[in-house]
Parts: structure tokens; sequence; C-alpha cells
């Protein structure tokens, strides 16, 4: 099979080689024709060496992935899933034993990790995953949508839900023109939050939605005091890292809830402890999300959109990792595989 493949890391070794062995497919797994995937951060750092204890080696990456059934192990169920189903990959490894599983918090598991990291991913003709991981999408959902759901929209609505945005509240997005940011929008939309974005892009106001949008990075604290009469943000989620970090706390109003899922900026602050107890702010870290949540995302997954601005073949599987975080980056990156 066609995969994007590397024998060390570093995005000068990732080669697209024609003769990669297919997956091998066990008796509980399921064999999927790659069509669509997200493009990622997590990707990038895949490639590049930034995460340590890459498994296998050679290695194919890809934690965002969408397809077609091809084939199922002789111990996989008919009523979940069948040649012929579309469906994206759920893109946790988990064992299904620990605590935190027994708990329902799959993504937490102790002994588990990232499918692309710890396992091949989806930047390949073909990835064979646990039937676990598999999840039924509408078949005519759009690709680009159904590529997003795994990751791209997984992550903010876990996020939200850890922080418990309620209808009303005033919700703040920073990075919300990004991959998560988009989506973010729309939940807290959803919810029946008011939504304030911190974006140079106006199209995440007349097309996603937002209530409101900063486009100054510098007035963000004053904007949001007078967006909010002197309330100030409810929830704020930024998934930024450091550069954000001091407008982001200071936007946080009483009981208010700070929330990351992320650090593309950094990750070591300063913490004004006094503010954090007078205004009994809550800080909450997020990480991906669980199969009940992707379920439900997939539930209403034919009113989210995503805003595109490039889409790659696999061939050009290098040139989208290195624009990934391009300055005048406008939109999600997709990777069409098949």
């Amino acid at each position: 099979m066609k995969a994007a493949i590397f024998e060390k890391p570093g995005l000068e070794n990732l080669k697209v080689i024609d003769d990669v062995p297919e997956p091998k497919l066990s008796d509980n797994d399921v064999l999927i024709k790659v069509k669509v995937c997200g493009i990622n951060p997590i990707d990038y750092f895949v490639v590049s060496g930034a995460l340590p204890k890459l498994s296998p080696l050679p290695h194919i990456s890809g934690a965002e992935t969408s397809g077609i059934v091809q084939d199922v192990g002789s111990h996989v169920s008919s009523n979940k899933v069948k040649k012929g189903d579309t469906v994206v990959v759920h893109n946790k490894v988990f064992d299904g034993t620990c605590d935190m599983c027994l708990s329902g918090l799959d993504m937490l598991c102790r002994n588990g990790g990232l499918i692309g990291v710890i396992t091949n991913g989806g930047f390949a003709e073909y990835i064979s995953v646990p039937e676990r991981n598999v999840f039924k999408i509408p078949e005519d959902l759009d690709w680009d949508i159904a590529a997003s759901l795994p990751v791209t929209s997984l992550t903010p609505y876990h996020a939200l839900q850890e922080a418990s945005l309620k209808i009303n509240e005033y919700l703040l997005i920073f990075g919300a023109s990004g991959n998560t940011g988009m989506i973010a929008v729309q939940l807290g939309k959803k919810i029946g939050a008011e939504v304030i974005t911190v974006s140079n892009d106006n199209w995440i106001k007349t097309d996603f939605g937002a209530s409101y949008i900063i486009n100054d990075y510098d007035k963000v604290v004053e904007q949001v005091k007078e967006i909010t009469q002197g309330k100030m943000a409810d929830v704020v989620l930024n998934s930024l890292g450091v550069e954000t970090w001091d407008r982001s706390f200071e936007s946080v109003g009483v009981n208010g809830r700070w929330v990351a899922f992320g650090g593309l900026t950094g990750a070591d602050v300063n913490l004004n402890v006094q503010s954090l107890y007078t205004k009994q702010i809550k800080l909450i870290g997020s990480t991906g999300g669980t199969r009940k949540e992707l379920q439900e995302l997939i539930d209403m997954s034919k009113e989210l959109k995503v805003k595109v601005w490039k889409k790659f073949k696999l061939e050009g599987i290098k040139e989208a990792l290195q624009t990934l975080f391009a300055k005048e980056r406008d939109g999600r990156i997709i990777l069409h595989v098949s």
C-alpha cells in the first residue's frame, strides 16, 4: 500500500512509498480504507521528533482519520460495523481495564496513548484499529467534517463539558479561527452562550456565528470588560499557551473557569495566586475526549462546519505539515489519501 513513512524523526526523512505492507487484521480489528485525514499539530510533532517513544519504527503518523471499512476480524460484531460502512477512528489507545477506563475516561488510560504516536496512524491507504475505536458516521456526511471529528471537534467539545458551560454565559475563545477554535465557537453557540472571539479573521463572526470579535490583542481585557459590563468571561478557552496567558487569565470573571488543552506558544507561565483564590477561578486542564462524547458529536455532525484553507494529496504530506504553522493560514488543512 501507499503510505507516508519515516525510519527516523525529521521532516526531511518523511517519504511516500508505494510498497509498504498492509496492516495485519486481527480477530478484533477493523481494516479501514483511509479517505481523508485532518492535519494537526500532533502530526507535525510526531514527524519532527518532538514526541518521544514513537512506535513502531519505521512509523506512519496521522491522528485524525476517516474512511470506509474494507474488512473486519472474525470477532467483530456485524451489529457494530461491517464492510462498506463509513467511519471515523477514535484515536485513543486504551486497555479498558484501568481505573480511568472503568470510569469512562478512556482518553486518560494509564497504559494508553494515541493512534499515530504509539501505533501507526492514518497517513496511509489502510489502517487497522480495534473495533472499539471505530465509529460509524452518516454516509452522506461531508468528508471535511468527518476528518475533523476525532480531534478537531472532540477536543473542544470535551473541554466545554469539563468547564460546564451554560446558556447565557460568556465564553471567550483565544485562537478562535484555528482548528479547534472554529468548532468551539459553534459548540458554544449551540449551548446558548455569548461567544467572544479573539481573532483577526472576521469570518469567525460572519460565517460561524461568534457574538463578538476582538481583533486587537492588546485590548482584549478592556473589550471583554466592556462587552460583559464588567462581569468578565465565565469561561475562557485558551489552547495557545504562554503568549496569551496573562490576558486570558485577566479576562476570567468571578467564579469563572479557565480551560486549556494545548500550549503551542509555550507551557510555563506565572500565576497570580491571590487573583486565583479571591475570584475563585477554576483552572481546568483538558485532553481529548471520551468515546461517549465522540458519539454525541457524530449525532450532531451535520450541524457543524469547517473552513478549509488547503487540501493535499498524500504525496503532498510534507508541504501539508510545513504549512500548518504558516502565518497566512486561513482555515483547516486536509489530506485526501484515497
